[in-house]
């Protein structure tokens, strides 16, 4: 499998490249890797990553209709500008990980043969909220994918996937540069783009 490995490290770059420039591209993009880490996580017995791709490959579409249609009808750009996460979802969206961490830890144990259901299941529940963050273009979705990115990073050098390990290790990188890019480009957008939008 190490040959679907490099080929989803490959798409992967172009995603987080995608990402970084706040291309609507992405998540076509994002419809793609799923169906090669589907392979790549079912072969290392990561269930939990293997279920997520479905998630991400759904979430690609709802994203790309987000970002397409998701802006104000006196708004002259085409696509919904990037904004700050609203203090009221903060709460929510830590317990809403704190529950899909809980569920996917017991269907890991419960269901598997995983022999890493904690850091499988944590990473993944994070994601949920990254990807929603993502699909909302809150800039601060960068912060939680930088978190996601070392602990994968990690788990994935454990189970022997060198070459999606290094690049989940790149992705925390570019992450961080991701949030200045986003800030930069939300400081160039007009201000009424930032604060008046409603989810």
């Amino acid at each position: 499998m190490n040959w679907l490995d490099i080929a989803g490290t490959i798409i992967g770059l172009v995603y987080i490249y995608q990402e970084y420039k706040a291309s609507i591209w992405l998540w076509i993009t994002g419809l793609i890797m799923p169906l090669v880490y589907m392979v790549v996580y079912y072969e290392a017995g990561l269930y939990a990553d293997f279920g997520m791709q479905v998630y991400y490959a759904l979430a690609a579409i709802y994203g790309l209709i987000v970002w397409k249609l998701g802006r104000k009808r006196d708004q002259k750009a085409e696509e919904m500008p990037i904004k700050r996460v609203g203090r009221a979802l903060l709460i929510p969206s830590l317990l809403f990980f704190l529950a899909a961490w809980g569920v996917l830890y017991f269907i890991l144990v419960r269901f598997t043969n995983s022999t890493v259901p904690i850091l499988d299941s944590f990473g993944n529940s994070l994601s949920f909220v990254g990807l929603w963050w993502l699909s909302r273009k809150y800039i601060e979705q960068w912060w939680v994918w930088i978190v996601v990115d070392i602990e994968l990073s990690a788990l994935y050098v454990y189970k022997g996937i060198y070459f999606t390990a290094g690049l989940y290790a790149l992705y925390a990188v570019i992450a961080v540069a991701g949030y200045f890019k986003w800030q930069r480009m939300m400081a160039g957008e007009m201000p009424e783009n930032n604060t008046d939008y409603k989810d």
